[in-house]
């Protein structure tokens, strides 16, 4: 299963989310790709820790040979690299892609990621961390996968970013991907005792989004395990917040073909209610 983390707003969890759950993937031995198309890098430094600085080859490699004369260029494998964790590797980011992106644009390179997944049938699950915004590399990532999971945080601007955000994918769905659907719609930072986050996941509930009943809580431990350059499972397996990352892991993995949504829903959620 190919999976993309999309979200056009930032600072909303995707690297974080991108990462927990590909390493418990990866921990229960399914075989993992994560692909780091941010040129923040923050996925490559949460899965190497400082071991990212001396990368031989990163994914901007693998990019930019595609620019190049056909016969020079190397398979996709040459530019993957095994992370510290069993069954999980990495095709690493690097700020050069964000120069990039307008060339390969420019060349009609949109389908190339695509393809290029086609060729990693080793892997049992493959998550893709995308930047904060609908461009090139988010677009790919959105062309070349099954599935699309959309971390919220829970307040007004997210659900405004939301409803452009559901669109775009229905459209880019219509054009370029009609296998493309949205598994769901994941509440991070949730604050269980706050009344804003709960109304307003209860609103897009009854709205009809697909808002997965696992939530990640606000949690310091997030911060640590960055620090540690750990995802959650191995920095602190018994935390709470681990076992939410479990829960989801158990959530959208447990989904059919036929319970997922498709990435096109009506127009009316568009009609935002009145925040009180």
């Amino acid at each position: 299963m190919k999976r993309v983390v999309f979200n056009q707003k930032g600072g909303v969890g995707k690297s974080t989310i991108t990462c927990n759950l590909a390493a418990i993937s990866a921990s229960q031995g399914k075989k993992t790709l994560v692909i780091d198309l941010d040129a923040q890098a923050n996925t490559t430094y949460y899965l190497m820790g400082q071991d990212a600085r001396s990368l031989s080859v990163t994914i901007a490699d693998y990019f930019r040979q595609t620019l190049a004369f056909r016969l020079s260029r190397k398979e996709p494998q040459h530019f993957v690299h095994k992370t510290p964790y069993k069954n999980l590797d990495l095709l690493a980011s690097h700020p050069e892609l964000e120069e990039l992106q307008e060339k390969l644009g420019s060349r009609y390179k949109i389908y190339k990621l695509r393809d290029t997944l086609q060729q990693f049938d080793q892997y049992d699950a493959i998550f893709i961390d995308t930047p904060p915004a609908l461009n090139f590399f988010s677009r790919s990532a959105l062309i070349a996968c099954d599935r699309c999971l959309v971390p919220f945080d829970c307040d007004h601007f997210s659900r405004k970013a939301l409803y452009t955000l559901l669109d775009n994918v229905s459209e880019l769905k219509e054009d370029h991907n009609t296998e493309l659907m949205i598994e769901g719609i994941i509440v991070n930072q949730f604050l269980h005792s706050a009344n804003l986050p709960r109304r307003i996941v209860g609103e897009l509930i009854a709205e009809g989004l697909p808002v997965l009943s696992s939530q990640l809580s606000s949690s310091v431990v997030v911060r640590q395990s960055h620090d540690a350059a750990q995802p959650l499972i191995h920095f602190a397996p018994q935390h709470k917040l681990s076992q939410e990352y479990m829960a989801l892991y158990e959530e959208i993995t447990q989904k059919t073909t036929g319970q997922a949504h498709p990435a096109t829903f009506s127009k009316t959620y568009l009609e935002e209610p009145v925040l009180s």
